[in-house]
């Protein structure tokens, strides 16, 4: 795992410009690869390329990059890891190796097949950015899944790229103008989604895609790998075994890629929540190792956000060698002035914390931590999912006429009156039906189809435009996409958590978390075949009978007890409303000021204000949308803009 960084003009440019600059952003990059840098320069088209290196498979001078190819036709800096560079080398003619460095491998590759047929082969997660001498070309790749970022900007005449938006930022062309409408779709995501970035004239690669830049600066991307194509495609392929041959297909698939993955030449480990997903995989690292595997968990003093009793006995049962933090508030707390550093671009995910907490006690025992990210999305893990599935079509039964009334009449009162009013119902019944879950109920049942059902279950400002001002709405993987008419709603949602949730939230929440420490993180359930191999499942297997996620639950019971496993989701909660209006507040007073939001000129301060004092008073919770603004808030006091648009 690392950092890449680089930019070419197409014009001359002077030795000490290329490599003060190109040294400057890597620079900014050190959390990513703490153990080396380098560089490559060709002043004749201002072309610079920099490199940060954590290093995990060979330790030696032989991994280092810049790398050239044999011919010395392309030059490369890579990040990620490809897992079968080992079997790929057997494929080919090269005789000589200098190393045992995927880097190498992928060089080699590329001379033999071609970028594109070899960026098909590989498995792994990386971005990568490659010289073409002969043709004068320079170009980007993206993992399929987007585990590994990368971003691309055309300012005043040089396009550059990085891993992370803050290394751009000491390129003397750079231009830190805030993208209104990014700022727009950041406050209903509570992320930036890809392929747009917070800042004009900049974005994110799309994940499976690869990217050219010719001598005219014209940029051109295709696509390598389509996650709308295999979705669509397994619709004539469906799986036609038995339930059961799916458990038996996904145990090879996931072993597969587990094995893949724990091959390391630096201490390695995973993350153990205790449920379903993390589990498996731990469960199987141990199943195939000699050794007890390193696992961490993070625990909380409040009992309604703590998991670490459930990964302890987990542990216990697998036998790990199982190591757990228990945060305080405090440490909570600690953590939030920095995460303007960590997040480079605004990002409101309040799992953040609790994920670079775990990410840091982790580092201090291991350098690569596998995760169990991606089952959720793969195999139908989310209570939309099931909604979706189960009670959304008797919803959808009623006429939408008769349904809005309702969700008007609803969100007339607050959710503090509706606790009231649901507190007179049977405790059997009141107990379910908070006046906070109400108004998300008038959001869902006012929905006209299943992708506004999605849209109105994930998004926090439903309105961003009355919020940003001088803002539009574009358009996203949300509104616009190729998937078929043929997906149930459970599918079409599991579809676009794949293709945005997963890679805009997810994988850039554990990235950051985990690269600001410079661990590496791999995610075995995002493995392209097991993939391909999840989409052709049924929904009647991935949600058999109501359970969510059955197939791998069904996995994970040949290796831990039901009885360690079945509980409900918790996930990575923090009593951030509480902290809204207790230690926070001083803190949320001044970026939430009135004056202050006016002077930026960014935010409707009014608008802000009003549920600024509606959540301070305890009538509504609004914890979510005042996450989002706070984020950006804090974001914005400490970026250096060149102007106010």
């Amino acid at each position: 795992m690392c950092g890449i960084t680089g930019f070419v003009s197409f014009a001359p440019r002077h030795d000490d410009y290329l490599k003060k600059t190109v040294m400057a952003m890597n620079d900014t990059l050190h959390h990513r690869g703490p153990d080396s840098d380098g560089h490559w320069l060709d002043p004749p088209n201002g072309l610079a390329l920099g490199h940060r290196r954590l290093s995990i498979q060979d330790l030696s001078s032989a991994g280092r990059q810049p790398m050239v190819s044999d011919s010395g036709r392309y030059q490369m800096v890579f990040n990620g890891e490809i897992y079968n560079h080992l079997t790929l080398r057997k494929e080919l003619a090269k005789g000589n190796w200098r190393g045992h460095s995927d880097t190498e491998t992928i060089l080699a590759c590329i001379e033999q097949w071609g970028l594109q047929p070899a960026l098909a082969r590989f498995t792994g997660m990386f971005a990568l950015a490659l010289w073409d001498s002969q043709l004068q070309r320079l170009f980007l790749a993206r993992d399929r899944l987007g585990e590994k970022p990368i971003y691309y900007g055309l300012h005043n005449g040089s396009f550059m790229f990085a891993s992370e938006l803050k290394a751009l930022k000491p390129h003397p062309d750079f231009s830190a103008q805030i993208d209104r409408d990014s700022l727009g779709l950041y406050m209903r995501h509570c992320n930036v989604p890809a392929p747009y970035c917070i800042y004009q004239n900049t974005w994110k690669l799309m994940p499976g895609m690869l990217l050219s830049v010719d001598s005219s600066l014209n940029i051109e991307k295709v696509s390598y790998w389509s996650a709308t194509d295999v979705i669509n495609q397994s619709r004539s392929d469906l799986f036609r075994g038995t339930a059961q041959q799916a458990v038996d297909e996904l145990d090879q698939l996931l072993t597969q890629s587990v094995n893949r993955q724990i091959i390391s030449d630096v201490p390695l480990g995973a993350f153990l929540s205790g449920g379903v997903d993390s589990t498996t995989i731990v469960a199987l690292m141990q199943a195939h190792s000699s050794n007890p595997v390193k696992t961490f968990t993070i625990g909380f003093e409040d009992k309604a956000f703590n998991e670490a009793e459930h990964a302890k006995l987990v542990a216990k049962h697998l036998g790990t060698e199982h190591t757990e933090f228990y945060v305080s508030s405090q440490d909570a707390l600690n953590v939030i002035p920095s995460l303007h550093q960590i997040y480079d671009e605004p990002f409101a995910d309040s799992s953040q914390i609790p994920t670079f907490l775990v990410s840091q006690m982790a580092r201090q025992y291991v350098t690569v931590a596998l995760s169990g990210d991606g089952g959720d999305e793969l195999f139908s893990g989310y209570d939309r999912h099931s909604f979706s599935e189960q009670q959304w079509p008797t919803i959808r039964k009623l006429p939408l006429l008769a349904r809005t009334p309702i969700a008007k009449g609803i969100k007339l009162l607050s959710p503090a009156q509706l606790d009231r009013l649901t507190s007179i119902l049977p405790r059997s019944v009141g107990a379910k039906l908070s006046g906070d879950k109400l108004h998300k109920v008038a959001n869902v049942i006012s929905a006209h189809d299943d992708k506004a059902l999605y849209n109105n279950i994930l998004s926090q400002w439903h309105d961003p435009t009355s919020l940003v001002l001088e803002s539009s709405e574009r358009s996203t993987v949300w509104t616009e996409n190729q998937l078929s008419d043929e997906l149930s709603a459970p599918e079409l949602m599991m579809a676009l958590d794949m293709q945005s949730y997963l890679p805009d939230d997810i994988l850039t929440k554990v990235d950051r978390a985990a690269m600001s420490v410079s661990l590496e993180t791999r995610v075995p359930m995002l493995d392209h075949q097991l993939v391909e191999f999840a989409w052709r499942l049924p929904i009647s297997i991935k949600l058999k009978d109501g359970v969510t996620k059955w197939p791998l639950r069904e996995l994970l019971y040949r290796y831990v007890p039901k009885e360690l496993i079945d509980r409900p989701k918790m996930g990575f909660s923090l009593p951030l409303d509480d902290w809204l209006r207790g230690p926070l507040k001083e803190w949320a007073d001044s970026l939430l000021h009135p004056a202050r939001l006016k002077d930026e000129g960014y935010l409707n301060e009014k608008l802000v204000s009003d549920i600024w004092l509606q959540h301070l008073s305890g009538k509504q919770n609004h914890t979510k949308k005042l996450w989002c603004v706070l984020m950006f808030q804090q974001w914005l006091e400490n970026e250096q803009l060149d102007g106010r648009h």
